[in-house]
């Protein structure tokens, strides 16, 4: 348990409409179900109640953004500082003239896609096979089934460490693979699509065969993480821990898929220690085999139990 900073805050934010939460289990922000407490876990009410809450807090305290939480391995230390959790307040989607469309940081990436499908904008698909939020698929350039977010993005917003309004273009926000080189304590909150003119039917029906091609492929009813690790330059992932002997391997309930062993899985009592200390032997593994170093793709944080 951490030193309980709520009253403290709730102090110096008397105008704070946000929920506030002192050592908040994290378990239930991610999809791999493991982590430890975080110190505080913050709900803000909105984009400014989110400025609002930033300008005030200590800048030496850690912040760590959530949307979904399915690219994401809290340790089993948990986290000491603020988690916030970008709800309700931040999952409008709203259709614009010129094919576009505007979505906040905590919507679902399959929900902008459908309604982009459903408004005759094509283009947008490939979020179908993301599975997570808005704002990760900016922090990542997320991708999938031939889809990057840099081909679509027009503008995205965000707020400063320091509770600052910032926006950026796509160019400003120098998207490489799967990362953008905006500044981490910039906590995107908006973005701005735009697509090209679509048949609804079509775009759906593209939509579905990404749904089946997932669901046919990749483990996707179970405590995952979606992909582990990057792919290196001209190679697969996945393809690399086959190579190494790794399908399957397991320590404790944390095993690579069966299916796809690019996905670990916890089967229901895997600790965040071993999810990420399977991740180290296949790394290892495929170092030995291959010469090539993995790169995480999850995003792994807090600290480690002593």
């Amino acid at each position: 348990m951490f030193p309980d900073v709520t009253a403290d805050l709730r102090e110096r934010m008397p105008d704070l409409r946000g929920k506030l939460e002192a050592n908040a289990p994290t378990a239930p922000l991610s999809w791999f179900r493991t982590g430890g407490p975080a110190q505080v876990l913050f709900s803000p009410a909105d984009e400014d109640d989110l400025a609002y809450f930033l300008a005030r807090l200590d800048p030496a305290m850690p912040v760590l953004v959530v949307g979904l939480g399915s690219n994401l391995l809290i340790r089993d230390g948990g986290w000491e500082g603020v988690v916030i959790r970008l709800g309700k307040g931040f999952a409008d989607i709203a259709i614009e003239p010129g094919q576009r469309i505007r979505a906040g940081a905590g919507a679902a990436d399959v929900k902008v896609a459908r309604t982009a499908a459903e408004a005759g904008i094509a283009g947008l698909s490939f979020l179908r096979g993301i599975p997570g939020t808005i704002g990760g698929a900016l922090r990542m350039n997320g991708g999938a089934y031939g889809g990057e977010t840099k081909d679509v993005l027009v503008e995205a917003r965000g707020i400063t460490r320091a509770g600052e309004n910032v926006a950026f273009t796509n160019r400003q926000m120098g998207f490489t693979y799967r990362h953008s080189s905006v500044p981490e304590d910039v906590i995107f909150t908006e973005a701005l699509f735009e697509g090209r003119p679509g048949d609804p039917e079509a775009i759906l029906a593209e939509m579905n065969a990404i749904t089946e091609a997932r669901s046919s492929t990749q483990p996707v009813n179970t405590r995952t993480g979606g992909s582990t690790f990057k792919n290196p330059p001209g190679r697969k992932a996945w393809e690399l821990v086959d190579a190494a002997g790794c399908r399957g391997l397991r320590i404790g309930e944390a095993q690579v898929s069966e299916m796809h062993c690019n996905f670990l899985i916890n089967h229901g009592s895997a600790s965040a220690a071993d999810i990420e200390g399977l991740g180290e032997e296949v790394r290892r593994r495929v170092r030995e085999n291959s010469g090539i170093e993995l790169e995480w793709e999850i995003k792994r944080v807090g600290l480690s139990r002593a």
